[in-house]
């Protein structure tokens, strides 16, 4: 029984190594899993700090457009009021008929406009470059024609100061629009990138619960396995006791025997050698 035992404790033993193993290959790949999570987290963290200050970099330039785009507005507004004082002097003197200049001058701004924000095919743009060209040509002989009387041609000359401050506050729109655009684009482009990234985070952190749960459950299992062969030793070491105490129990009944033989020899008057002696004096009956 001794032996089922000891051989029961050794297959335990070895069974325990190997969930010990395994509990092992599975913390470490736990841990591989958690370091790339919170590699990733740290970089979705930074990208959302980067998108941060492209949006305040891009509220900034919008800001610059506002600004110069009401400058802009206003020196156009003083550029049509000029405009329609010109106009009143040429309806008043019958100075040139058709179109005024103000309603030239808004056309023209709209078309380009139009040309500067919106996506056209080939044909439409020429088409429309060709319509510019011919109104600001229609504008310029109109403007010339104006400008044979002298009260209009100061009056256009103060029309057109305006309208030349209002076109360096248009590039200063148009440039800052674009700057706006551009980090807009890269915040845009930084979140994303960050959800990305979240996502790529999230998938690895369910890979490490699974990879904790499975090393988990081989520690539960190697701790059960190490509290069977703790009882094991428990029955085994007893076992071999009562071995022990069977076996001290039959040697003293058999010390006894051969002592009472021995001194039954010594009483029948036989010659006892030293071993017998030291027999009888070990049991008392000497």
């Amino acid at each position: 029984m001794l032996k089922e035992l000891q051989e029961k404790k050794s297959k335990f033993l070895k069974d325990a190594e190997e969930l010990k193993t395994n509990r092992n290959e599975w913390n470490s790949k736990a841990s591989t899993f958690a370091k790339r999570r919170d590699e990733l987290n740290k970089k979705t963290k930074e990208l959302i700090e980067k998108a941060q200050e492209y949006r305040v970099k891009r509220d900034e330039f919008n800001g610059q457009v506002s600004s110069n785009k009401e400058l802009r507005n206003d020196l156009n507004d003083k550029a049509n009021e000029v405009y329609s004082k010109v106009d009143g002097i040429r309806k008043k003197d019958s100075t040139t008929s058709g179109r005024s200049l103000n309603e030239l001058r808004k056309e023209i701004d709209h078309m380009e406009f139009k040309q500067q924000t919106e996506v056209l095919s080939p044909e439409k743009e020429r088409a429309l470059v060709d319509k510019i060209s011919e109104m600001k040509e229609e504008f310029k002989k109109k403007k010339d024609q104006l400008e044979q009387n002298q009260e209009l041609k100061t009056f256009l000359t103060e029309a057109q100061g305006f309208r030349d401050q209002a076109s360096e506050f248009h590039k200063k729109v148009k440039e800052f629009a674009d700057l706006a655009q551009e980090y807009h684009d890269k915040m845009i482009e930084c979140f994303r990138e960050a959800d990305k990234t979240r996502a790529d985070a999230d998938a690895q952190h369910k890979e490490f619960v699974k990879a904790q749960e499975t090393a988990d459950e081989y520690h539960k299992q190697f701790l059960k396995l190490q509290k069977e062969v703790r009882d094991f030793d428990k029955v085994i070491v007893g076992l071999k006791k009562k071995t022990k105490a069977e076996k001290d129990t039959k040697d003293k009944v058999e010390y006894k025997k051969q002592a009472e033989d021995v001194y039954a020899q010594f009483k029948a008057g036989e010659k006892l050698n030293t071993e017998d002696l030291l027999l009888l004096q070990r049991s008392g009956l000497l």
